[in-house]
Formats: structure tokens, sequence, C-alpha cells
């Protein structure tokens, strides 16, 4: 099974154009899509979601058609918004076993089995009579993939999932997403270029409602080959270096900026040094190009 996305676009009431022709295939497996915050990635995650309406376009999963069929999108569909909220003072065992029944399983002992066999998917078994209330940041993060995998879901829509999580709680997240790749279509809407570095096999650059690149990251990154240029400076000389040269990053490192800029001509002025890009680097390059 695949998602096909084509011609979408949507503009909301206020003028912002937050789709402009995005069209994308995406197949089964893990496929990240990369952007800034403001980017169109939740707009078209709410869009896929059956959240939204775009203004024109299709969406097809396999050969149900996403605009029109939405009961049918609903049933294999699995979705973790970028806000999700529990209700505090309900156990996670309680909770997930009324958001089965919302699901369809109504059967006991079906319901039952799914619900234990999630919890210990998602590592939760251990903490099932907590309150989600006393749950961190990640444990509800997990109960929320939990509640996306109640009847097991062909697409699975996971966006901003590890923002805000200490580094313990991201790996045990980003080692559950990659199982999950394995049988289904998951869509990971990020801006941490991390995240699709370390899970994805394919990918694609929003930004401003635009597709700027789609394929496979080391791809991507082999196309920077002989283009990433380094080099130390003062602070006092970021602006003119920004003025006079493609600057595609910038980070502090012993409070003395290290800039990344682009040359397809080689070194360009004989004091920057030769660096292997990185996707942070094939990131950054794509929204500043394209601006």
């Amino acid at each position: 099974m695949k998602l096909s996305v084509s011609g979408l676009n949507k503009t909301y009431s206020n003028g912002v154009h937050a789709l402009k022709d995005v069209n994308l295939t995406i197949n089964q497996g893990m496929f990240g899509l990369l952007g800034p915050n403001g980017a169109g990635k939740s707009s078209l995650m709410r869009t896929i979601a059956t959240l939204q309406e775009p203004d024109s376009g299709e969406i097809f999963l396999g050969d149900i058609n996403v605009l029109t069929q939405k009961d049918e999108v609903r049933q294999t569909l699995g979705y973790l918004p970028q806000e999700f909220g529990v209700y505090p003072k309900v156990d996670a065992v309680t909770l997930l076993n009324h958001l089965a029944v919302l699901k369809g399983i109504t059967n006991k002992g079906e319901r039952k089995e799914v619900v234990e066999a999630l919890l210990h998917k998602t590592n939760l078994w251990d903490a099932r009579k907590k309150n989600l209330g006393g749950y961190s940041g990640g444990m509800k993060q997990r109960f929320g993939i939990a509640q996306a995998l109640l009847a097991n879901p062909k697409l699975i829509i996971v966006d901003e999932p590890t923002a805000g999580l200490d580094p313990a709680e991201r790996n045990r997240f980003l080692n559950l997403l990659s199982e999950l790749g394995e049988n289904t279509i998951v869509i990971l809407s990020t801006h941490i270029v991390e995240d699709v570095k370390e899970l994805c096999s394919d990918m694609a650059i929003i930004n401003r409602g635009q597709v700027l690149y789609k394929g496979n990251p080391f791809d991507a990154i082999n196309e920077l080959e002989g283009k990433v240029w380094s080099k130390r400076i003062a602070k006092a000389e970021l602006a003119d270096y920004k003025n006079n040269f493609k600057v595609i990053s910038e980070k502090l490192i012993g409070g003395t900026p290290l800039i990344h800029i682009l040359s397809e001509e080689g070194n360009p002025d004989g004091t920057f040094e030769g660096v292997a890009g990185d996707l942070e680097d094939v990131y950054f390059s794509r929204i500043i190009t394209a601006a």
C-alpha cells in the first residue's frame, strides 16, 4: 500500500497559503517530513488525517479516496497530533480500553488482549494503573502511540512527537517508531533533523507550503559533496559573512561561531575548510536556497 498526494492546495481564511501544489508518494516504512515551524507540515498532516478539507487536490491511500471516503480512512488510520491531550485523573488501562471501544473493538476479550499487548509494546505495562496526569512527557507520547495503534492501522501519522522529550525518552520513542515502520506507512512530521536521519529511508523537506526536496536522505547528502565549507569566525564578522556568502548554518563552539557555507565553485576565498555535508546542511541549504 502507498499514500499518494497530488496537487494539494490549502489557503486559510486569514490569507495564509499553507499548502502550494503539494505532490508526494509515500511507501511503506518510515517517511520523514522536515520543515521549520509554520512550514505547512501540520496542515498537510491534518488534511491527510481527514481533519480539514483542502481547496484542491487528491489524496489516495491505496484505493481509498481520502477526501471522499473519510470513514474508511479513519478505520485504518493512527494519528498522534502535535498537541495530544489526556484525561489526567484516568489511568492508562481505563482510557485505552475506552478508546478501543470507540475504535470498534467491542468484544471484551479481544479488547483486553489488544490493550494489554499495546501497553507492553509501548513499555507502559508497569505504569498501567497510574493516572495519566502523573506521566512524564515521554510516557504520554508513548500512550499516544498506543492509542494510535488501536485497530491495527495501515497508516500512522505522528506530528512533532519528540519535541520537549529528554534524550532517554526520545530514544525510547524513536525505537518504537522504528519498529512500527517495518510493516506500516509511518509519517514522521518534525523540525528535528536528527529524528529523520536516524529513522527514515525516505523524506521530504517542506517550507512555506511547498515541497523543496523528496528522496533518500543519504542521496541528498551525497548531492552536497564538495559544496560545503566551514570556518570559525569572530562574532563581529558574522553579518559580513552572511552578506558575502551563502551561510547555511551557524553554531557556537566555545563561544566562537562556526559557519557552514554552500559554494559549488570550490573554496570561495581560500580561507575555508571543505567538510562532509550532513542532513542538517541539506535541510538548511534547501530552505535558504528557496527563500
